[in-house]
């Protein structure tokens, strides 16, 4: 199969720059398993961006750069700021279904999480992420000139230099149908060709014991852009949540930072509350302040972990707000 792009990854990122390529070009999207299944499709918080006057661009960059711990790039942080209504307005003219709020400017719902200092986080109530995600798969699917491939793992990037060809330049590499790879009976590669390559599979969080990310977060994306030749850097930043079940044999899943700003109180075993009275910020403390002082605690007691305390939050609000915390993505698919 021939294409102009291809795209390894479904996540939201691969979703958009496959939209966005689509109107002028022959779109291919590579996914592991189901196109949904993925980081993105999990995210429960929402997405920050200045969407109300009582905040601003400066505001926002601000914080950005304190919760960056001076490690950001300024420059590309005012960027991706000022352009964060756009992209938001965008998702909404798609059709995602943010939690409306009639008393807000825009008419949704905003909601504050750690390292905010204004309510600018847009969300469907605690699914943003799936939400998200449903609505660009359809429009991914509906389109003419986008061909998903599901059950299907990208082995390596084909470059002109590995086929002794003229100049630089990507044909895709070789893809294979999960159900062929595993099977006794191993079938042929199949040589996607493709004019451009777009890597959108960065997710690596596989790579640590405890993680709240999929069983498909391998780094597959990085080490394949690596062998073709890519420059690799910053590896050390990984999305990571503080907050997660905590099981030595179960699976663990996120317990969402909306918990928190709803009103959720981290607790150690004993009862006391948890970080406090060293920052007057806990409940909604940025995730490297709360790790390095989860750390710390552990250092200093025999407890491995803490409790999120609820008892504050209403059923009603709960059921509205965090429900998803109660049903996390692997146990909803078994349940769908």
């Amino acid at each position: 199969m021939n294409f102009d792009v291809a795209i390894v990854g479904s996540g939201l990122a691969g979703l958009n720059v496959a939209l966005n390529l689509a109107e002028t070009r022959r779109v291919a999207i590579l996914a592991k398993r189901a196109a949904s299944v993925g980081a993105s499709d999990w995210a429960q918080g929402g997405i920050a961006a200045v969407l109300d006057s009582s905040d601003s661009i400066d505001n926002h960059v601000g914080d950005t750069l304190v919760a960056g711990g001076g490690l950001c790039d300024e420059a590309a942080t005012r960027f991706i700021v000022e352009n964060g209504r756009a992209a938001i307005e965008w998702l909404i003219d798609e059709g995602v279904p943010f939690t409306r709020d009639g008393s807000a400017e825009l008419g949704f719902h905003l909601t504050r999480e750690g390292g905010h200092s204004h309510r600018r986080i847009i969300r469907a109530a605690d699914a943003t992420g799936h939400a998200v995600v449903t609505t660009l798969s359809e429009r991914v699917r509906r389109h003419p000139n986008i061909t998903v491939l599901e059950d299907h793992y990208a082995i390596d990037l084909i470059t002109s230099d590995r086929l002794g060809l003229p100049g630089h330049r990507w044909t895709a590499g070789p893809s294979l149908p999960r159900a062929l790879r595993a099977g006794p009976r191993l079938g042929p590669h199949g040589d996607h060709s493709g004019a451009a390559h777009r890597a959108r599979d960065g997710r690596r969080g596989q790579v640590y014991l405890y993680t709240t990310n999929p069983d498909t977060a391998t780094g597959d994306g990085i080490a394949m852009a690596w062998r073709a030749g890519c420059r690799v850097a910053n590896m050390e930043f990984i999305q990571f949540h503080p907050t997660c079940l905590f099981h030595p044999y179960a699976k663990s899943f996120l317990i969402s930072e909306a918990v928190r700003s709803e009103g959720g109180i981290l607790r150690l075993p004993d009862g006391t509350r948890f970080m406090c009275p060293r920052t007057t910020s806990a409940p909604n403390s940025r995730r490297a302040i709360l790790s390095r002082g989860r750390s710390t605690s552990r250092s200093r007691s025999a407890a491995s972990t803490a409790c999120i305390s609820t008892s504050a939050i209403s059923r009603a609000r709960f059921s509205k707000n965090i429900s998803t915390v109660l049903m996390p993505p692997a146990l909803r698919r078994r349940a769908v």
